[in-house]
């Protein structure tokens, strides 16, 4: 969507940096979103703001520089930055990525990315086609935090009853919330 709209409007020599401070903005934005984190006492996944900043990055910057900016997240917190989501209990740094919780991280770029592509091709315009959108890639970071997690339960009902199931209310309400803002934020960008 940002990759779209600074071809027209942004004069060639400023594009670059628009694109740099646009993904630095959304790094910035994942990494405090992260810091907003409740723990929950039966599972070492911990509800935060993050997936919804990952999926809003996609949606407004577009495919390729919202999985960008999620890529540069995980390299911070792989760089020992305090970004990830402070825990007393899953190892910091590179480790975390490795600790039960990485596949959720792992799959940021990717959902980033799919949210990005479907806002490119228009799916980000109304409220229920800017719900799919964001919808695919909330599902590509529970498919990627799922199957992750799933090394480090006994059954696979665990992996749902500590890694799907206590958060899928609280993300579908982000959702919402983001669907509603992002029409908005396309006609804005175009403009």
């Amino acid at each position: 969507m940002l990759e779209s709209s600074l071809g027209a409007s942004t004069p060639a020599s400023l594009a670059p940096v628009v694109r740099v401070a646009a993904v630095a903005l959304a790094v910035a934005a994942t990494a405090t979103a992260a810091q907003f984190t409740v723990v929950l006492p039966f599972t070492a996944v911990p509800f935060t703001l993050t997936p919804l900043v990952v999926i809003l990055a996609g949606a407004v910057l577009g495919s390729r520089l919202g999985a960008a900016s999620q890529v540069a997240y995980l390299a911070a917190g792989v760089a020992g930055l305090q970004v990830f989501a402070p825990s007393l209990v899953l190892p910091p740094g590179a480790g975390r990525l490795l600790g039960p919780t990485g596949g959720y991280l792992l799959a940021y770029p990717m959902a980033a990315f799919a949210a990005g592509y479907l806002a490119e091709r228009g799916w980000d315009r109304s409220i229920v086609r800017a719900s799919v959108a964001l919808l695919a890639g909330l599902a590509v970071i529970y498919m990627g935090g799922f199957a992750w997690l799933s090394r480090f339960v006994p059954t696979f009902g665990a992996a749902l009853a500590q890694g799907i199931a206590p958060f899928i209310v609280a993300d579908l309400a982000k959702v919402a919330i983001a669907a509603l803002l992002l029409p908005r934020a396309a006609r804005f960008l175009r403009q």
